[in-house]
């Protein structure tokens, strides 16, 4: 094979996952004006590989031995891009190897990735919140690192706040989604030990219309850990330069918004999903734009004196 076609398959192998990330981009930052140009092709081809494999997690008809067979499927070719010795045609994969090489990426962030898929398919119970945060950590804070590696940033306090800062925001995912994550997947994230201790049964998290009132002093305490988390992580923002800051300071902002609300609910209506409205986006983006602004706006809605 010349260099000639070797170049054009990586360009299609970029081109693929860039459309790909595109056609996702209600839930991917690939899509935001915020991310610096240079990074949206690396990012993209992040996504495509983390998106493809928590599909074959979640989506679909297959049995979980197909499920597991495939995600085993894409840690051997992690094997292969890390031997050096990757020569298949999946375009994934080719720009992957790219971006590996060319950023020095740890693949075992990749690995992480996969291992935490790999549980959605056998778990959906967690003994207690020691076990929700090993998921986490490998089913989240992965990407904030892979972001860091990418713009080189990957001082210790950077790579701990970002951690902090993933993990909250993978919590309140699950805090603001507790009966869509029951009735439509079967799993739960509040710790079972924690429900007996409150003396809470799994169908009284099933109902969002329901009273929560009885529900409230567990779901606090899950709100709780995550603010704490985010005081812990939130001024990562501040200490990067240009518009990766950005970025960074307004998903960490978004989050943060997102707990504030759900803070904020009443006691009887925990179990509701709050939704940012267009006002809410928009300050999200105009604080997160100024680090002094951000700073201000963090610290009123974390409630840090």
């Amino acid at each position: 094979m010349n260099q000639m076609t070797i170049s054009t398959n990586l360009e299609q192998a970029y081109q693929f996952c860039q459309d790909l990330a595109k056609s996702h981009y209600e839930n991917f930052p690939v899509a935001s004006i915020l991310l610096p140009k240079r990074l949206r092709r690396p990012i993209s081809v992040i996504y495509a590989f983390a998106r493809t494999a928590d599909d074959y997690a979640d989506e679909g008809e297959l049995t979980s031995q197909q499920r597991i067979e495939l995600l085993d499927n894409y840690s051997q070719l992690l094997v292969q891009i890390k031997s050096g010795y990757y020569r298949g045609n999946n375009p994934i994969f080719i720009a992957l190897n790219d971006v590996i090489r060319h950023y020095s990426l740890p693949t075992q962030l990749l690995e992480d990735l996969l291992s935490a898929f790999r549980q959605d398919v056998s778990k959906s119970r967690y003994q207690n919140f020691d076990e929700v945060i090993d998921y986490c950590s490998r089913s989240a804070n992965p990407v904030g690192r892979l972001l860091l590696y990418l713009d080189e940033n990957t001082a210790d306090q950077q790579i701990k706040q970002s951690d902090a800062i993933c993990t909250a925001l993978q919590l309140i995912n699950f805090y603001q989604d507790i009966s869509q994550d029951i009735n439509e997947s079967d799993r739960i994230y509040i710790p079972t030990d924690e429900l007996a201790q409150y003396k809470i049964r799994e169908d009284q998290l099933t109902d969002v219309n329901s009273d929560s009132t009885l529900l409230s002093p567990l779901l606090r305490l899950q709100h709780q850990r995550a603010r704490q988390l985010m005081i812990d992580g939130y001024q990562l923002g501040s200490s990067l330069k240009g518009r990766i800051g950005w970025e960074i300071r307004a998903m960490t902002l978004a989050g943060i918004t997102t707990l504030d609300e759900l803070m904020s609910l009443n006691d009887s209506t925990l179990l509701k999903r709050p939704r940012l409205s267009k006002l809410q986006l928009l300050s999200v983006m105009f604080n997160s734009a100024c680090k002094i602004s951000y700073e201000k706006k963090a610290k009123q809605l974390l409630r840090i004196d």
